[in-house]
């Protein structure tokens, strides 16, 4: 008789096969990290880390979020400014518009006439504005992205985080010819002051771009909708979802009105 070891088979610990299934789905459908799938499985993130591993999913930060590829990781440093309104990060997301009937999703890659102007259905503009703090967000559809446009939106998300009890202090935005206006200036103010990012360097302005593709993975693409009218009037929804129930990652789990400390109504 020969000695065999005295390791258990199957680790007692070990989740079951159910959960660690729904683990990996998560991580395959929705590309949600280890923190986020813990919070909504009731789970440590470690463990929840562990069972991705032994599954060989990759990290997300080595892939691509549209096509699943992998690409080459940057050394990110993460900050976060300690108060609510200290900086407000303001961005415009150019989105294709679903075109009568629905879009690729729906009919296919092969939809009419790629060459043709008439049957394009065009763009929709999604102007942001994401608190650095909170991640607080405050977002509106538009046709276009001039700087009347832009700047009526600014004037409805400041009275927007007023509302929340929070005092914008500093602005975020691109070298976008919207924001280089003396309209745009104007209606900063002389309080708030107005910083830009370097040029060709999108990742400056992180945070927004970081709501911009959520939103991508989350709303605009997460459905086969029949219409861009469809899609719009899922947007309000979604983004009160966004800032009152879903986890974030960055926050430990929290939603954005968590980290609001000043809402109506309340003492601090």
């Amino acid at each position: 008789m020969g000695d065999r070891s005295s390791r258990p088979r199957h680790c007692p610990h070990r989740l079951d096969r159910r959960t660690e299934r729904r683990i990996v789905g998560l991580r395959v459908t929705r590309r949600w990290g280890p923190a986020r799938i813990a919070y909504l499985l009731g789970l440590n993130p470690s463990t929840v880390h562990k069972v991705l591993t032994r599954y060989r999913c990759p990290r997300l930060t080595w892939t691509d979020p549209a096509t699943g590829t992998r690409i080459k990781t940057v050394d990110k440093r993460r900050y976060v400014h300690p108060a609510c309104g200290d900086l407000i990060h303001v961005d415009i997301k150019k989105l294709g518009r679903i075109p009568a009937g629905g879009g690729w999703k729906k009919r296919g890659r092969m939809i009419g006439n790629r060459h043709n102007k008439a049957q394009r259905p065009g763009y929709a503009y999604l102007h942001n504005a994401v608190d650095d703090h909170s991640r607080l967000a405050y977002s509106e559809i538009h046709a276009d992205e001039k700087k009347e446009t832009a700047v009526a939106f600014w004037r409805r998300a400041k009275r927007f985080f007023a509302a929340h009890g929070i005092v914008v202090k500093r602005v975020l935005t691109d070298n976008g010819s919207c924001y280089r206006s003396k309209l745009w200036a104007k209606a900063l103010g002389k309080k708030i002051k107005h910083k830009r990012t370097r040029p060709y360097r999108p990742q400056t302005n992180g945070k927004v771009e970081r709501f911009n593709r959520t939103l991508l993975e989350e709303w605009a693409y997460a459905l086969e909708y029949r219409s861009e009218a469809e899609r719009a009037a899922a947007y309000p929804h979604w983004l009160h979802f966004y800032n009152h129930h879903r986890g974030h990652t960055a926050l430990k789990g929290k939603s954005p009105i968590d980290l609001v400390p000043n809402l109506p109504g309340q003492y601090s």
